[in-house]
């Protein structure tokens, strides 16, 4: 059994596959989410369920967050029971989720003034990569503090890098989300091109995944498009929020910025869908 005491809020698609690496690791790991029948999983594989982040906060060494936004970060620091309500001191705090670089140089400082550290530790992947430990991790903050958090991450993903100061790596997350919405737009417009004068999609998606174009991801999402399977890896309405967040931060190139319109426009009907559900916007 791992001696480091570890807490988990948010046990989503993403999150509850990562927690799950950590227990399998052998790590003692208290979790929270709001939704408590998401909590029941993980205790089947021997979790323990705090009752708020602050009771959470004190049972534990280092506490990883995975959630949707930046609001939901919000709640969980600043909200009634919230993590620094808890007035704890010395622990690692680890935000794997998608938010906004200035939040996390926020919160960064605020937990160094309560004599916690922080984190901001997104990851490139998908629900399959999470179950297989395959996720690509980017990390800002402390050089001292991600030393700590290596070897924990390192039971997460397959790659673990420090960007540099807080908040460079959800900037580093936000960069690759705007690749990957134009790679999915690009997708599900040269598949409907094809499609719409008489190429038959399979037949076009076999000579792409045998070209220079070839990937995983196009692999994985012209199979969805060819199965009509849409079922959320990655939702479409959270690709409109990194989207947008890449906007608050500068973004103003032109194949992002039409991306943006365009899953903005699709969200309305396709939103919870998986991101390359774009396809049926066209």
């Amino acid at each position: 059994m791992q001696t480091t005491k570890i807490g988990w809020i948010g046990l989503g698609i993403m999150g509850k596959p990562m927690c799950s690496q950590l227990i399998n690791a052998g790590y003692n790991v208290t979790v929270y989410n709001r939704s408590k029948v998401k909590e029941a999983a993980l205790t089947a594989m021997g979790a323990t369920a705090a009752p708020t982040p602050a009771a959470l906060i004190h049972q534990t060494d280092v506490v990883f967050i995975m959630v949707t936004d930046d609001n939901a970060i919000n709640q969980l620091f600043d909200g009634e029971d919230g993590l620094l309500s808890a007035n704890a001191s010395g622990r690692l705090i680890i935000n794997m989720s998608t938010v906004s670089p200035g939040i996390s140089k926020n919160y960064a400082q605020l937990c160094s003034n309560s004599g916690n550290s922080y984190l901001d530790a997104p990851v490139s992947g998908s629900q399959k990569q999470a179950e297989e430990a395959q996720l690509v991790i980017m990390v800002g903050g402390d050089v001292t503090a991600f030393t700590t958090a290596k070897p924990l991450l390192d039971n997460i993903g397959k790659m673990v890098t420090h960007t540099g100061a807080a908040g460079t790596g959800n900037t580093a997350k936000l960069a690759i989300n705007t690749l990957l919405a134009i790679q999915a737009q690009g997708l599900a417009e040269a598949v409907s091109f094809a499609a719409q004068n008489g190429l038959d999609p399979q037949q076009l998606l076999t000579l792409i995944n045998n070209s220079a174009l070839a990937s995983t991801f196009i692999k994985i999402k012209g199979d969805a498009i060819i199965n009509d399977n849409y079922k959320p890896a990655f939702a479409l309405k959270n690709i409109v929020k990194d989207l947008s967040l890449a906007k608050d931060e500068g973004m103003a190139s032109p194949l992002g910025t039409a991306s943006l319109n365009s899953f903005k426009e699709a969200s309305v009907d396709y939103g919870d869908d998986d991101i390359i559900a774009i396809y049926k916007l066209l």
